[in-house]
């Protein structure tokens, strides 16, 4: 595996290169400067960025720009915590996965192998800050909200789309030429990964990540 991590954090680039160097066949390669993250990645060639958006200063709109470039590249953001307009705002430039940087060894190790899969890896604390109102996330934060994380599939998100846009079970199953179980049990694992128990929990997700863009939403 080849990654480049960008991070003007001396402590954060070392710890991050032990870890994973502890973990896996990896070459990591770092950047320090935003001014210099181009050339490293056309240089690298690597298969997942690691970048601290905050303290590289890196915008939705670079992000943009070096998915643009770098189509292949998978992006893992391991950051301070942001508001949710700019989390949702890096997500739908393209960024696969989103932690925090007080997320632990094994929920960073399993970010890096969804990541490198193309599948989007979230922080529980990420999750839900883009599902929550202001009031909500006061909430949440003086409780102090779990930070395990969780991958959604391509499939799961096709499930997530269709719950959004009002379809049933069956529904689902006759579009995706799934059986009607195998759509009951993503539905499952769905609600359960974003710690919901209705249809509303699971649209507000769809919206909050852009899932449902030039999608009609069938609501009741």
């Amino acid at each position: 595996m080849n990654i480049v991590v960008a991070d003007n954090s001396v402590l954060m680039r070392e710890g991050f290169k032990a870890l994973m160097q502890a973990s896996y066949s990896v070459t990591i390669n770092e950047v320090t400067e935003k001014n210099n993250l181009l050339s490293a990645l056309k240089k690298h060639k690597p298969d997942i960025l690691v970048i601290d958006p905050v303290s590289m200063q890196i915008t939705p709109t670079d992000v943009s720009q070096i998915k643009k470039q770098f189509k292949a590249l998978q992006i893992l953001a391991i950051s301070p915590m942001l508001p949710k307009e700019e989390i949702s705002s890096l997500l739908n430039a393209g960024v696969t996965s989103f932690l925090l940087k007080e997320c632990d060894k094994q929920e960073i190790c399993d970010a890096i192998d969804n990541t490198e899969k193309g599948t989007r890896f979230l922080c529980g604390q990420i999750i839900d800050a883009l599902t929550a109102d202001a009031e909500t996330i006061a909430k949440t934060y003086s409780k102090k909200t779990s930070c395990e994380g969780f991958a959604v599939s391509d499939r799961e998100i096709e499930i997530i789309k269709h719950i959004a846009l009002g379809l049933s079970n069956k529904q689902i199953a006759e579009k995706l030429f799934l059986s009607f179980h195998t759509v009951h049990t993503h539905r499952k694992n769905v609600m359960q990964k974003l710690k919901v128990n209705n249809t509303a929990g699971v649209v507000m997700f769809a919206v909050k990540n852009n899932l449902l863009v030039d999608e009609e939403i069938h609501t009741n």
